[in-house]
């Protein structure tokens, strides 16, 4: 290798590793307040339930602004997009930490919404345009680990912070971060945009962020300890009835806000399907043990989140081999037998009980640590193995779309999965109603393993080969 290609090396592996430093930051907020509700709450004068919307206010505004993401990078720029919307968030993360009141602090979560929704699809979009494709496993690996950790951190962080500082500084840790990244994005980020910009798609957007805000309403409706069954179906209902209308509508425009030529493509296709169902079902997990470790064995909320280290381990212990595994295997193999796998350690979570050694419990947890984080890169890389250059963008939009949704639909699974737990054995030990969720879990990743069945065996062998 040449002197030239180690720089421009260097120079994709620290954009790659910006993005995901991003990527983290926003991550880390969607779970991290959980454990500081109360606190929140009492320094608000505000019941503890009432927080539940500063939580969901940020993923609402995740999930309806994201579809805006691809046209605003076009128009705009992706760097300078990138930049403002690292500037945004950081800036929403102060004056979260410096809310006073409930209608202050949901205020700012829209506004942090907001800058997480710009940040993570134009960052991966950044890295899919600048990253050739013998380079993408890498790439996608590098970027794939926020999703992973952050979910596992954020409780025990939160939960830590919360008990020996003060719930104002979970937010002011994303100050230096934001203060180190905006400078990095202007320097490492190339300055690109498109010469012509196809007219914004309104009618598809109002479509596309209703229907996204009725199905991720129910995610948060269902997630809390008393759901409002009949709020919940109607907005069931309205969220398929908007998505069926939108689904037809991007079909019919000539310059939709979300394109879904990418579904033609076969390996594209099968990560929306299946990689949509493992998505659900992993974002489930994390939900589900701290509330069995609680409720269940009696853990304090600290030790609770704790045990979910043993996740984190598997999936950093899994990063060292992933490109060595796709390289041998090829994705169809990997994600059929990992899929397997990871639906088997998801059903092995029913299986615990209080009187099991923590040792055995941390194993179990570990190695469903190891098979998500290999399902995740697989299914993130092979995503955009076999999409062309120019179609990246429109594709990446409606990835990241896809993708929040599944994510935010998996908390309602859990919930729904424990709740109906509960309703079919109302005097059965707590433990009892949380192992029929984890089978219920399992058991919709399994479904979701059933697509990568139908991949080509040859799927992503350029970018596996080049792994």
């Amino acid at each position: 290798m040449t002197s030239a290609d180690d720089t421009r090396e260097r120079g994709l592996g620290a954009v790659a590793l910006l993005v995901a430093g991003t990527f983290f930051m926003e991550n880390l907020d969607a779970t991290v307040i959980t454990p500081a509700i109360p606190q929140m709450a009492a320094s608000f004068a505000v019941p503890p339930v009432a927080l539940n919307t500063g939580v969901s206010a940020y993923m609402l505004t995740l999930g309806v602004f994201i579809p805006a993401s691809g046209w605003i990078a076009d128009r705009f720029g992706a760097r300078k997009v990138f930049a403002s919307a690292i500037a945004l968030f950081t800036i929403a993360s102060w004056l979260c930490g410096h809310a006073d009141g409930l209608a202050e602090f949901v205020a700012m979560r829209v506004l942090q919404g907001i800058g997480g929704a710009l940040m993570v699809p134009v960052g991966r979009l950044v890295v899919l345009r600048v990253t050739p494709k013998q380079r993408l496993v890498q790439a996608i690996a590098t970027l794939t680990w926020p999703a992973l950790v952050a979910p596992v951190l954020g409780p025990p962080l939160g939960g830590l912070l919360a008990q020996q500082a003060n719930w104002r500084w979970i937010f002011y840790l994303n100050l230096p971060l934001g203060l180190l990244a905006l400078p990095l994005a202007l320097l490492l980020v190339p300055h690109a945009r498109e010469p012509r910009v196809d007219p914004f798609d309104w009618p598809g957007f109002g479509l596309c962020a209703g229907a996204l805000l009725a199905l991720l309403s129910v995610a948060d409706m269902v997630s809390g300890p008393r759901a409002p069954w009949a709020g919940v179906a109607g907005a069931a209902a309205c969220g398929l009835v908007l998505l069926a209308l939108a689904v037809r509508h991007l079909g019919r425009s000539p310059h939709p806000v979300l394109s879904l030529s990418a579904l033609k493509v076969p390996s594209f296709a099968v990560t929306v399907r299946g990689g949509s169902l493992f998505r659900m079902g992993v974002s489930a997990v994390p939900f589900l043990l701290p509330l069995m470790f609680e409720l269940g064995f009696g853990y304090g909320p600290l030790r609770a989140g704790s045990m979910l280290m043993a996740v984190f381990a598997g999936n950093l212990l899994m990063k060292l081999g992933t490109t060595q595994v796709l390289r041998r295997f090829g994705f169809r193999r990997v994600l059929v037998v990992n899929g397997l796998l990871n639906a088997c350690a998801i059903a092995a979570c029913a299986l615990l009980t209080p009187s099991m050694p923590p040792a055995l419990i941390a194993m179990v947890l570990f190695v469903g640590g190891m098979t998500r984080s290999m399902q995740f890169t697989a299914f993130n890389t092979l995503a955009f193995a076999d999409i062309e250059q120019r179609a990246m963008a429109a594709a990446n939009t409606l990835f990241s779309t896809v993708f929040q949704l599944a994510m935010g639909l998996g908390v309602a699974l859990g919930a729904v999965a424990w709740h109906a737990g509960t309703l079919l054995a109302p005097q059965a030990s707590p433990v009892l109603a949380f192992r029929g969720a984890f089978l219920l879990v399992a058991a919709v990743s399994l479904l979701g393993v059933r697509d990568s069945f139908s991949l080509h065996p040859q799927a992503g062998h350029q970018v596996a080969r080049g792994a």
